[in-house]
């Protein structure tokens, strides 16, 4: 399908050039950068990813520790595993994954974590950086890093949101807020939607740019989105009728009707996790250079 982006391809291309870049950090510094990442539970999702990661960093030649906590981790337990990671001077980048454990509050976890080395830009700290920005640079602290691979994925192909009428569907600190903060800094007018947003699908279609990112599978179906949209399907989902994975998007039949789209998987996913690694090697850079 010709308006489906490859997310896989330009992922490769990435990741050859991230190899070289921590080669050269090796040169310079003595030490490639290490993320580390702290899972707890066993979320199918999570520790997907998570494999995921380790794969890519190994590739690319990042350290990646990943330390894995059971389900019934405490939140002191996962705290005190969070300090010692902002102490550790051999670690650069944290990625605490989500979601946590419903138990587990999630809000003292985050605040617990050290800015410096949020690779995800969940800390207040980050969340006002971004908040503060008039344009996009990722260099100076750390940006979420599914909102970043949307906007490498819209200027991969050639589209520009300046003037677009955007509309992003969620409102979470990780993916709708700043990928709708990214918009705007691209001259996007953006429209913040969630489920119940008054008469979503009206909404929708008075949309060039749509991102997915309400949790949802198949949560947006053809006649919520007009002819030649753009859609970016952020969604990560388990589709109830197959078990296999879906978006928040029903690809099959929108498909046809967009300008251009992301499937899921092979879309964002790739770059996601490109992104990560790219986070952490400024987090590096922030803390050594």
């Amino acid at each position: 399908m010709e308006n489906c982006f490859d997310g896989k391809k330009l992922a490769e291309e990435i990741r050859s050039s991230l190899r070289e870049r921590i080669y050269a950090l090796q040169s310079r510094y003595g030490r490639v950068p290490c993320l580390s990442v702290l899972l707890v539970g066993d979320d199918y999702g999570s520790q997907r990813y998570v494999t995921a990661c380790e794969k890519n960093a190994a590739f690319v030649g990042l350290t990646c520790r990943v330390i894995r906590m059971p389900e019934d981790s405490t939140d002191q337990q996962v705290l005190a595993q969070v300090s010692a990671l902002n102490e550790d001077n051999q670690v650069d980048a944290i990625l605490v994954q989500m979601p946590l454990p419903k138990h587990i509050s999630q809000a003292k976890i985050v605040a617990a974590l050290s800015p410096a080395k949020d690779v995800d830009g969940v800390t207040d700290t980050n969340v006002a950086q971004l908040w503060k920005q008039k344009r996009n640079d990722y260099s100076r602290f750390s940006v979420p890093c599914t909102p970043r691979s949307a906007m490498r994925i819209l200027e991969a192909s050639g589209i520009n949101p300046d003037g677009m009428n955007a509309v992003v569907v969620g409102r979470s600190n990780i993916v709708g807020l700043p990928v709708a903060k990214l918009l705007m800094n691209a001259n996007a007018t953006v429209t913040v939607a969630h489920s119940h947003t008054r008469d979503l699908p009206a909404v929708l279609r008075r949309a060039d740019l749509i991102v997915a990112a309400i949790g949802q599978p198949k949560f947006i179906t053809a006649d919520m989105i007009s002819d030649g949209a753009v859609v970016i399907d952020v969604g990560i989902n388990s589709d109830p009728a197959t078990g296999k994975l879906c978006g928040d998007v029903d690809f099959e039949h929108v498909a046809p009707k967009c300008r251009f789209i992301t499937p899921v998987p092979g879309g964002v996913g790739p770059l996601t996790i490109c992104s990560l690694m790219e986070n952490a090697i400024d987090c590096f850079l922030r803390l050594h250079a």
